[in-house]
């Protein structure tokens, strides 16, 4: 069903008449939408809301993207998306767009994506007068014989106008029109065949020439006219005019046909002999195209191709072939020719929207491409079948007469087919057909579907005891058969605990490379196997993981030695094993008993002594020449590589009773004792030695702190500096001269409750430091000091709060 919505909008003088055409609800196509609007409209000139008549928001236009596709090379109206309004872009010269077709018109496309939508426009373009009617010439020259009998006819060239409708030519006038007058016939094509008709007998005798004005006026607003002057001249008689041999010629002409091709040919013929019997032929009163496209051959009426003929342009052509005689008669043939299409233009693919990606996890019937195909011949030689490789999984479909809608026709997997080369194959049904192709090339983008795989879903791996921390066990990995982030696999170790202790305390996984590593070294005594799982997570969004289960085995390694449970070793006592005298060869004196925690072959014992069992037996009859005491070292060996053992000592008695050794054997606990004291006294002088030199080096150091700090307080301090004189100073004039230089020494504390002042000897260096502020000598001070050595003076038995300095006064002799 279709409904039509009609709209008038009122724009000054015009009314643009808006058709809106709803169709069915195709996949991608929506609906079309007409306008009209003058030519020569200003460009920005208002259009139509498309909006509105689509009803399209505008929210709709700015998401989708909305853009106007044109067939052609120039586009005249633009899309306002911000407003969703259409806007003249460029001048509309509807004479140059369609020449004399009525009515004129273009369209384009409006595509919108996500999803795809196509809407088609056609936009009508209304004539406005604005060409006036020309003629093909400003004179046109008649002659005519004096004795042409009323109502003999002469055909005039018409005038053109490139408008069209109401503002084309609408009248022709004749002026004056006193001997002639005018009649005008409608020609099939359109066109007007004008004829200026003999009233009145001419004389040549009072009247050689007559000029007059052929008018063409239009019907627009305002009027446009235009003129062509006509000068007949009146020639002395010619009995007969020239006969066409028949009044219509019809002829086909196949389009493309090469210039010079005979389409026919006309004759006429006239009674007249000799001169006035000679007829000449020539093209009059035809559009301006037909001149350029054909011509006719002066002297035999042969009509040939001049031009390119295009079918597409013109179907029918209509010449009217002039016979003329030289005494002024004519005849006028009429010649229809009808331009026969051929096959001669290949079909056009023209992609309007295409999406060069498409999600895998996209719907059958996804539109991906919106192609148009056109034809621009006629019949069989325009039908076109469009198609698409067969290979692909995506179908084509028939939207709108010339639009074709590429969809999905299965579900899509990115990780078997990551893109497909679609190729667009348009034909005709002319003979030979034609044909062309468009490849497109559509990529299938990546969601996250396909989660980590690891190569094995439980792994086992041996590593030996005692391993360094940090050693790498293996690298594990898992592939993503996902693209890009999707792809990235990531490694994280799931916590559990083994044996009370958390797994992240036993190994590290390396969450880029999947690595691995002991956190730890491993006691196969404590720990002989764990398990633990590791997750694979890729980055998608959202994350697919998967788990794989990580068995270590801890291999033993032979490192522990074997102990020994019997005999008992203790340190303070003394284990003794009895042998009687009369003992017989093969006599089991004891047994070693020993024991290694590591397991397999390094626990194997082999005994040097005895069996392997660890039996002691004598191998020999004992005589009273055998010591008492016999002491015998085992060793005790396992079969571990490297190999590790223990020694056991067993102390065995000779001895019929035990009385008889027990003398004999307190000598081992003597021997013990005595050992146990020296490493005692050992021990306690070191410490001694080290506790005293602790001692002396706090000592040392507490006395240089206590010397620097003295030295800081004589440096701040604030005691004036004393001139001093020596005996033998004199000055003569202020001058004197430097005999000996002397230094003193005066250094009194706070601490010692004693001051002291030294006289230095002479030095050599010419140093003199004075105070200004002193007011005393030297020979005070000198007395100062008596009293100061003195030991009964007060000043010794008393704390003097000063500071110590150092006074050195240079003295001057005449």
């Amino acid at each position: 069903m279709m409904a039509f919505l009609w709209k008038v909008a009122r724009r000054g003088r015009w009314q643009p008449l808006v058709v809106i055409l709803c169709l069915f609800k195709l996949s991608s196509v929506s609906g079309q939408a007409r306008y009209s609007v003058p030519e020569e409209q200003a460009e920005g000139s208002f259009v139509g809301n498309i909006g509105r008549d689509l009803g399209l928001d505008v929210a709709r236009l700015v998401s989708g993207k909305a853009r106007i596709i044109t067939k052609g090379s120039r586009q005249y109206v633009d899309l306002n998306r911000d407003k969703g309004t259409l806007v003249i872009k460029e001048r509309i010269d509807r004479e140059e767009l369609c020449g004399k077709t009525t009515p004129c018109s273009f369209s384009f496309e409006v595509i919108l994506e996500n999803p795809i939508q196509l809407y088609r426009v056609t936009v009508e373009v209304i004539d406005i007068n604005d060409n006036s009617p020309l003629f093909p010439k400003d004179v046109i020259n008649l002659k005519i014989v004096e004795n042409a009998a009323p109502g003999t006819r002469f055909s005039l060239e018409s005038a053109d106008d490139l408008d069209v409708g109401i503002n084309d030519i609408q009248k022709y006038t004749l002026r004056p029109s006193d001997n002639f007058k005018l009649e005008v016939q409608n020609q099939p094509d359109g066109g007007r065949f004008i004829e200026m008709v003999l009233q009145n007998p001419l004389d040549r005798e009072e009247e050689e020439t007559h000029t007059l004005v052929l008018i063409a006026s239009d019907g627009g607003e305002p009027r446009r006219s235009g003129t062509v002057r006509i000068h007949v001249t009146v020639l002395d008689a010619n009995d007969n005019a020239p006969v066409c041999s028949q009044p219509v010629y019809k002829a086909d002409v196949k389009e493309n046909s090469p210039e010079g091709s005979v389409v026919t040919a006309v004759s006429a013929h006239d009674a007249d002999k000799g001169v006035n019997g000679e007829i000449t032929y020539s093209i009059a009163h035809v559009a301006r195209e037909a001149k350029q496209l054909f011509e006719v051959n002066v002297k035999t009426g042969e009509i040939k191709v001049a031009g390119n003929l295009d079918f597409e342009r013109f179907k029918t052509y209509q010449l009217n072939v002039q016979a003329s005689d030289h005494g002024g008669y004519t005849d006028t043939c009429k010649v229809i020719i009808q331009v026969i299409d051929e096959n001669d233009n290949i079909p056009t693919i023209q992609l309007m929207s295409f999406s060069n990606s498409i999600s895998e996890d996209s719907p059958p019937g996804t539109t991906i491409a919106v192609v148009n195909v056109d034809d621009r011949d006629s019949d069989g030689n325009g039908v076109v079948k469009c198609s698409i490789n067969s290979d692909v999984p995506f179908n084509i479909e028939s939207s709108l007469t010339g639009y074709y809608t590429i969809v999905t026709e299965d579900v899509l997997d990115r990780e078997s087919i990551p893109e497909y080369n679609i190729t667009i194959t348009v034909s005709d049904q002319g003979s030979p057909p034609l044909s062309s192709t468009k490849n497109i090339n559509v990529k299938v983008s990546d969601i996250n579907d396909s989660p980590p795989e690891f190569d094995e879903s439980e792994y086992s791996k041996t590593i030996p005891e005692n391993n360094s921390p940090g050693l790498s066990v293996f690298t594990l990995s898992a592939n993503d058969a996902d693209w890009g982030q999707n792809a990235r696999v990531s490694y994280f170790l799931e916590e559990k605990e083994v044996k009370g202790a958390a797994v992240s305390s036993l190994v590290s996984v390396n969450s880029e490379t999947g690595a691995i590593h002991a956190v730890r070294s491993f006691d196969y005594e404590q720990i002989k196997w764990f398990e633990f799982n590791v997750t694979a997570r890729d980055a998608g969004s959202p994350p697919l993981t998967s788990v794989a289960t990580v068995r270590i085995l801890i291999q033993d390694q032979n490192d522990n030695p074997p102990q020994v449970l019997y005999p008992v070793q203790t340190g303070g006592s003394l284990v003794a094993e009895m042998v009687p005298r009369s003992a017989d060869v093969g006599y089991l004196v004891t047994k070693v008993v020993a024991v290694d925690v590591d397991s397999g072959q390094n626990a194997w014992a082999l005994f040097e002594v005895g069996s392997q069992n660890g039996e002691i037996r004598t191998i020999r009859q004992v005589t009273d020449k055998d010591a008492v005491k016999q002491r015998l070292t085992v060793i005790v060996e396992d079969n571990g590589q490297p190999s590790r053992s223990a020694t056991v000592v067993v102390n065995v008695a000779v001895a019929d009773s035990f009385p008889e050794v027990l003398s004999e054997f307190t000598d081992f606990t003597h021997d013990k004792e005595y050992n146990d004291n020296l490493t005692f006294y050992l021990v306690l002088a070191l410490a001694v030695v080290s506790f005293l030199f602790i001692t002396c080096l706090v000592v040392i150091i507490s006395v240089k702190i206590y010397r620097w700090r003295q030295s800081r307080v004589l440096y701040h301090s604030n005691l004036p500096v004393i001139p001093y004189y020596p005996p033998r100073y004199s000055d003569t004039l202020g001058t004197g001269t430097l005999q000996h230089v002397y230094n003193y020494e005066v250094c009194r504390t706070t601490d010692s409750r004693k001051s002291d002042c030294k006289f230095g000897r002479a030095g050599s260096q010419n140093v003199l430091i004075m105070e200004p502020s002193s007011t005393g000598t030297m020979q005070r001070m000198q007395s100062e000091k008596s009293i100061l050595d003195e030991p009964d003076s007060p000043l010794g038995q008393e704390d003097y709060t000063g500071s110590c300095h150092i006074f050195c006064g240079v003295g001057w002799t005449a």
